[in-house]
């Protein structure tokens, strides 16, 4: 077992996006649009810190390669019960960088569910806070589709 041995490979321009949502409360939702949660802007955090994961993504899977990450770029959407989050990421690399952008975008909702948790909460319980459909939605290798 141990690490794919990726020391054959070149080099290749890669690409990786990711998404994912979290379902929020429309008070809630109204809170980050008018600036009034109390940590700050979730969503400035929420890209900083789903920088860093992307990063460290290799600390956080045992089986992910050390890759020179070229940009990382996180987005967010607000809908009327949801804050769509996508994550890119590029790197000319010998492996794919999709996992660094599902660590992303999964690190960036985690930390908007952090912020607004206060409001969230109803019984000490989170009965309307979710978060779903975290997946891969693009991924290239060399310009094509890998």
């Amino acid at each position: 077992m141990g690490m794919v041995d990726i020391s054959g490979k070149k080099p290749v321009n890669r690409i990786a996006v990711a998404v994912g949502r979290i379902y929020l409360r429309e008070g809630t939702l109204e809170a980050i649009r008018d600036k009034g949660i109390r940590k700050g802007d979730p969503l400035v955090v929420a890209e900083i810190a789903g920088m860093n994961a992307a990063k460290r993504t290799p600390e956080l899977l045992p089986h992910c390669h050390q890759i020179p990450i070229d940009k990382i770029d996180l987005s967010f959407q607000m809908d009327k019960d949801h804050i769509e989050t996508t994550c890119t990421v590029k790197s000319v690399a010998k492996t794919g960088v999709e996992m660094e952008a599902l660590v992303g975008v999964t690190n960036a909702l985690n930390t908007i569910w952090d912020m607004v948790k206060y409001l969230e909460k109803k019984d000490g319980q989170y009965p309307e806070t979710r978060i779903g459909g975290i997946r891969v939605i693009k991924k290239t290798k060399g310009g094509t589709d890998g």
